[in-house]
């Protein structure tokens, strides 16, 4: 079965122009001007793209893909993710992780997670560990777990500066950072530790210490929540000029902006005004996370759910109020990310070889119309076509 996408404007993510675009299973076969041999294949599906932005699908890096929260007693425990709520959301590719619990919660359930959506017809791995150190392991060993079992890629979301974190040692962080590097040499991955940073006065401290104390260095690390506050966001901006990631976070709340946090948009203008490669930076939802809100005590006053819904408006935001070109903001769910995290089949990008994972925009709104996932569609005109096994039909 042969698909030919004809007429659209395509970003891969960089501009390309106009280009026609042959997939055949879950692969693109070839992109060019002019698909001449349309004749010589059987089966061949044309659709026409006119009107819309072809981009890479997207890449949400930072999602609680069974639930997470669970800080206000047991009710709060949030639900498991499903398919539709991720591909209409324009996110073709995801990475799991823990929070706050670790105790009804498990990196096993994360990878079996992981592995149902990619039978429901998605791409996604987890992260081995929570908030909390030492790291519950499946094999005895970190750098084993990451090396010989696939759907791990990395490690986290380990918590510092934040009242529920399990208050880790730099020398826990230098061993855990070095047991990464490691693994991702030997296997390939990305092996990154993703690093909660919550609203303590440590702020990115910790992280700098680690580089200052051993032979570790700041892109061994991707700090997320970078964005909570701006105390935290200063700092941001000087981890990410002397070369480490940054992540700041789409999902939130009135209040949450109210009392300061810095809405992701400006956060990407005021990291490329800085003069922060965009390679460097990327979005995540942390969807399906719970957004608690702490009294000065740390005492639970309510939450709301994190979605990945947020992540696309805060790109178009980038676009339409930042006036940041698309180009450059796509980078930051598509390419970066992917690259980030090595990940497999050319993840973040649209080229001949790569997978088939694609979004088509409205040219003028860019709106999310159409949804592809390794080759089929799963969102048509913003209707999600292809259901999760246990998903409610409307």
């Amino acid at each position: 079965m042969f698909t030919l996408i004809e007429n659209a404007e395509v970003y891969a993510p960089e501009a390309l122009g106009r280009r026609s675009i042959l997939v055949g299973g879950e692969k693109i076969l070839w992109m060019g001007e002019s698909f001449a041999a349309r004749e010589t294949l059987p089966n061949l599906t044309v659709m026409d793209a006119s009107g819309c932005l072809v981009v890479p699908g997207f890449v949400d890096n930072h999602v609680h893909i069974i639930g997470g929260g669970g800080e206000g007693s047991f009710a709060t425990r949030t639900p498991e993710i499903t398919l539709s709520e991720l591909t209409t959301a324009g996110v073709t590719s995801v990475i799991g992780v823990l929070g706050t619990d670790s105790v009804s919660r498990h990196t096993s359930s994360l990878i079996a997670k992981a592995r149902a959506l990619e039978e429901e017809g998605i791409s996604a791995w987890a992260l081995l560990g929570s908030y909390q150190l030492p790291l519950r392991t499946f094999s005895g060993h970190v750098q084993d777990d990451l090396v010989l079992l696939d759907k791990l890629i990395g490690i986290g979301e380990v918590a510092i500066s934040d009242h529920r974190s399990s208050q880790p040692l730099l020398e826990e962080l230098i061993k855990i950072g070095a047991v990464a590097h490691v693994a991702g040499m030997l296997s390939g991955k990305g092996c990154l530790v993703n690093v909660h940073l919550g609203d303590g006065p440590g702020n990115l401290d910790l992280l700098f210490e680690v580089v200052a104390r051993s032979e570790l260095t700041l892109a061994q690390f991707i700090p997320t929540h970078l964005n909570r506050n701006p105390e935290l966001f200063e700092e941001s901006l000087r981890y990410g000029l002397e070369g480490g990631y940054v992540d700041v976070t789409t999902s939130t709340i009135p209040l949450f902006l109210e009392e300061g946090e810095v809405k992701c948009s400006k956060a990407l203008k005021r990291y490329l005004d800085a003069g922060i490669p965009v390679e460097q930076i990327s979005f995540s939802s942390d969807g399906q996370g719970s957004l608690p809100n702490f009294d000065t005590q740390g005492n639970f006053q309510g939450l709301s759910v994190g979605s990945c819904s947020s992540v696309w408006p805060e790109v178009r935001d980038a676009v339409f109020q930042e006036h940041i070109p698309l180009e450059t903001a796509l980078k930051v769910i598509t390419s970066s990310p992917a690259d980030h995290y090595r990940l497999p089949a050319r993840k973040g990008h649209l080229e001949p070889g790569g997978d088939a994972d694609m979004v088509f925009l409205d040219n003028s709104s860019l709106g999310i119309r159409t949804v592809m996932a390794r080759g089929k569609i799963m969102v048509h005109e913003g209707e999600p076509v292809v259901f999760g096994t246990f998903e409610r039909r409307s």
